[in-house]
């Protein structure tokens, strides 16, 4: 039986889950950096883009205006589903080598990445589906309520009524009462990628499959984000630092056009690298942790464990993960 299948504590996740990490470097890091690749080469457009139409000076942007800016459009229509592209196949890839690193199969980038392709399109719709519910719909009540509360505090007003202090308390509550319900909905849908890439489910099985397997582990995985969340904001700090005073001293060097462009692009450069940073060191914890959380919460209440050794040793036939990942371990030479 693979150790690795049993019960974990938190502590013996986050543990784990820097093992993986550490192991796999390269793995993780290659399936994280396709978003990253692509606002990289959005930048070096925009700024191919700028310096073309800015080496006259500022007569020459001005004079180039229009066209400057339908280069510019073009190039964001272009760049913006590449990114949204770029994003459905690194999350689901990181969850994919996280599984495999996890039940000790071996994986190379190409493979984590080009197993992503034939359930591309699950993968988007899942993304969209958890956007929806975690973010748009909650974000969308508190708008409208927030909304209404306004309209009442101007008619209160244009009447010589006073509440506008009550309508601000109003307004705290619904901002928190929003905040609260997304943090609720993002640890409620948090295993559905895992489960969607490791049984091979459609988009909304799989959220209703996270659903239920969340349940009674959503506080340890609370935990966990915030862990994360510190990690991410110290790597951003780390990265941000010397960047800015780059970008300072460059600042103060001299001023004009010629150096705004400058300024601009090297600012630019930092948000990448920064973004860079944050998604190949932080993301594969983050999705690795969820990976151990899928299967925790699974040996837990479903006895994996034992499925997963009865299927090694020939004793019950294969689940449709089991098939998939034979058929992975199996590409892999």
């Amino acid at each position: 039986m693979n150790e690795a299948l049993r019960p974990y504590t938190l502590g013996e996740i986050l543990d784990r889950t820097m093992q993986l990490y550490r192991r796999n470097f390269l793995l993780f890091a290659g399936s994280a950096a396709p978003p990253s690749a692509v606002m990289l080469a959005m930048l070096l457009a925009i700024a191919a883009v700028v310096g073309f139409f800015a080496r006259a000076g500022v007569g020459g942007v001005k004079a180039h205006g229009v066209a400057m800016a339908i280069v510019l459009i073009a190039v964001a229509a272009v760049a913006v589903p590449a990114e949204i592209g770029a994003t459905v196949v690194s999350q689901a890839a990181l969850v994919r080598a996280g599984i495999s690193a996890h039940l000790g199969q071996k994986l190379r980038i190409r493979e984590a990445i080009k197993s992503v392709w034939p359930r591309f399109w699950t993968y988007l719709g899942l993304l969209l589906l958890q956007t929806l519910f975690v973010a748009l719909i909650p974000g969308a009540i508190a708008g409208g309520a927030i909304g209404a509360a306004i309209a009442l505090t101007a008619t209160a007003r244009s009447s010589g009524l006073a509440g506008g202090a009550a309508v601000g308390f109003f307004t705290f509550l619904i901002v928190a009462a929003a905040l609260v319900s997304i943090v609720l909905l993002l640890l409620t849908y948090s295993l559905a990628m895992p489960a969607c890439v490791a049984e091979q489910m459609p988009a909304w099985a799989a959220m209703q499959r996270s659903g239920k397997l969340t349940k009674g582990t959503r506080g340890r995985i609370f935990l966990m984000l915030l862990l994360i969340w510190a990690l991410s904001a110290v790597v951003s700090m780390a990265a941000y630092i010397p960047m800015m005073i780059v970008t300072a001293v460059v600042s103060a060097m001299g001023h004009g056009a010629q150096y705004a462009v400058v300024v601009f692009v090297i600012a630019e450069i930092v948000n990448v690298l920064v973004n860079f940073a944050v998604q190949v060191l932080v993301t594969p914890v983050y999705a690795t942790a969820l990976v151990l959380f899928y299967f925790d919460q699974r040996i837990r209440t479903e006895g994996y464990d034992i499925e997963w050794m009865m299927e090694q040793a020939g004793l019950a036939g294969a689940t449709a993960w089991g098939a998939a990942a034979d058929a992975g371990a199996g590409n892999t030479g």
